[in-house]
């Protein structure tokens, strides 16, 4: 009997042992490198990798590892972009799978810093201690996990929260020709969400080193950079680290919005973040994608672009969302900026990226040039979210403005063909010229919404009617002044709720006194002028 249960113990013991050698036992395959340049490195005998897998290649020269991500399944290879220091890797050099989907390192410690797609830090500040990793690509939330955007992005731009207005969880598209203003717009939209609760994520793909320095430099000096994070893939470097820069700032961004402030996943008692991710931009992505698909030699299709580029595109916008109430309310909001070349809104990228998002702002380079700044072409620029991402007080100044602007710049069209007017139309065009003038706004100075509501509420009532083209500006700069020093409590009114007949009332004996002021002020400084 004692032979009997000493045999047992063995075996167990035995199997105790094999279980614990089988556990250690390396599964990852290991192969060499048959082929690299470009960036591009071919490896045969992988037959376990995955499409997206992240692969790690040793360099037999210096010892160093660059990783790399697993895109062409052949049957006897398999095609991989590498980052990091490519020239390291040769051929012959080992290769070998990870068994997981390239992520990256997330933290709130990234506030305030640069970081390359990989979530490295570049702004020489040091190190940056990870708390998390997420994957770059990840599958967006579906229907029931979201709820209807409804809370609005401000973006302290006039002609923007007006007519075009962004809600949190909405993705809009910024479109126009190269030197419109088209990151003026982005930066802007950054530096409105000082006091908030938004985390800004700002992914410059394919720019100069020296213009992210500069976009840098603007944030800190506007104290915008305590709730940004910069995402940095310059024109220096490789193809496919152009291409990871927009999905790696959306990964940055999932972890604000699926993470409470104490790290602990979003949930009904424990809400998720707000956050803001503008891709700047995604032609330069869509140019490293074509680079990197012909090198693999996948086939061309539109443009010589490969035939995915729309589902690429798609699958990165699709990440941003309003999150439901079981999923903690959280939001990500997506402002993708588009290149066109000799304002073609219907080449291949503008119109992928257009027929994916919820409207779009179109930058016009004739308004550019006129002065009008920021050029937004009324006609072309539409949100489909529209008045659900506004305030009360907002949608009901801004309700009319749209058309008025239109019908002002048909008139205008027609007019100057002629001298005749009758004065309900001379009334018209006097009235949109003001209002075009009222909409135009200096870099790095946004607009609070309360200052908005008051402005457009002295335009439609016809205060700026009389005024000199030239005195609208300094009007408009007078009034807010006026307004902030001795009217904070209409400007809460305004802000929170809808303007009833008492605030209006109010209102327009507000704006009344002050004109008389400034009409009083301007009529004097003329005088004297004329005298001397």
């Amino acid at each position: 009997m004692s032979e009997t249960l000493n045999a047992q113990d063995i075996a167990k013991k035995l199997q105790e042992q094999l279980t614990s050698l089988s556990a250690t036992v390396d599964t990852h395959e290991v192969s060499t490198v048959d082929e690299v340049g470009d960036g591009i490195a071919r490896v045969s005998g992988l037959k376990s990798a995955m499409a997206g897998e992240l692969l790690e290649f040793k360099s037999s020269d210096t010892g160093e590892t660059v990783f790399g991500l697993a895109q062409n399944l052949d049957r006897d290879e398999v095609g991989a972009v590498l980052f990091g220091a490519v020239d390291s890797i040769k051929e012959g050099d080992e290769c070998r799978t990870t068994g997981r989907v390239m992520d990256i390192p997330v933290s709130r410690a990234m506030l305030g810093r640069v970081v390359n797609p990989l979530g490295q830090p570049i702004d020489g500040l040091g190190d940056i201690v990870a708390t998390h990793r997420r994957p770059i690509e990840f599958k967006a939330p579906g229907v029931i996990d979201r709820t209807p955007v409804c809370e609005p992005v401000q973006t302290g731009l006039l002609a923007i929260d007006s007519m075009v207005p962004i809600g949190r969880g909405q993705r809009e598209l910024i479109i126009g020709d190269r030197k419109t203003g088209k990151t003026a717009i982005a930066i802007d939209a950054i530096l409105n969400q000082r006091g908030k609760g938004m985390v800004c994520i700002y992914v410059a793909i394919g720019q100069k080193a020296s213009t992210v320095a500069n976009i840098r430099e603007t944030l800190a000096q506007h104290g915008a950079l305590d709730y940004t994070i910069i995402v940095s893939a310059t024109a220096a470097d490789s193809a496919p680290m152009q291409y990871i820069a927009p999905m790696a700032g959306a990964a940055i961004g999932e972890f604000f919005m699926y993470n409470g402030e104490d790290g602990k996943p979003a949930s009904e008692t424990n809400p998720g973040g707000h956050v803001l991710v503008i891709y700047d931009d995604l032609s330069k992505q869509a140019v490293a994608y074509r680079q990197m698909s012909l090198t693999l030699h996948r086939p061309p299709g539109r443009e010589a672009y490969p035939g995915d580029i729309f589902y690429l595109h798609s699958r990165l916008l699709e990440r941003a969302v309003k999150m439901s109430k079981k999923n903690g309310y959280g939001s990500m909001t997506a402002l993708p900026i588009i290149e066109t070349q000799d304002g073609d809104v219907s080449a291949y990228i503008p119109t992928n990226v257009i027929s994916i998002t919820d409207g779009q702002i179109y930058l016009q380079s004739e308004l550019f040039f006129q002065g009008q700044r920021p050029a937004v072409d009324v006609g072309i620029s539409v949100s489909r979210v529209g008045g659900d991402a506004q305030t009360k007080a907002m949608k009901q100044v801004a309700g009319n403005l749209r058309l008025d602007l239109a019908s002002y710049q048909e008139l205008a069209g027609f007019t100057q063909f002629g001298s005749d007017l009758d004065e309900a139309t001379q009334k018209q065009l006097t009235h949109g010229a003001r209002m075009t003038e009222l909409l135009k706004q200096p870099r790095y100075k946004p607009f609070e919404v309360g200052e908005q509501i008051v402005t457009l509420f002295a335009g439609n009532e016809g205060f700026l009617d009389d005024l000199e083209i030239a005195d609208v500006l300094p009007f408009r700069a007078e009034l807010i002044e006026y307004m902030d020093n001795g009217f904070g409590s209409l400007l809460d009114k305004v802000r929170a709720k809808k303007i009833d007949d008492d605030t209006k009332a109010e209102l327009l004996r507000v704006i009344g006194d002050f004109k008389q002021q400034f009409m009083a002020k301007h009529h004097s400084d003329v005088s004297g002028s004329e005298e001397n």
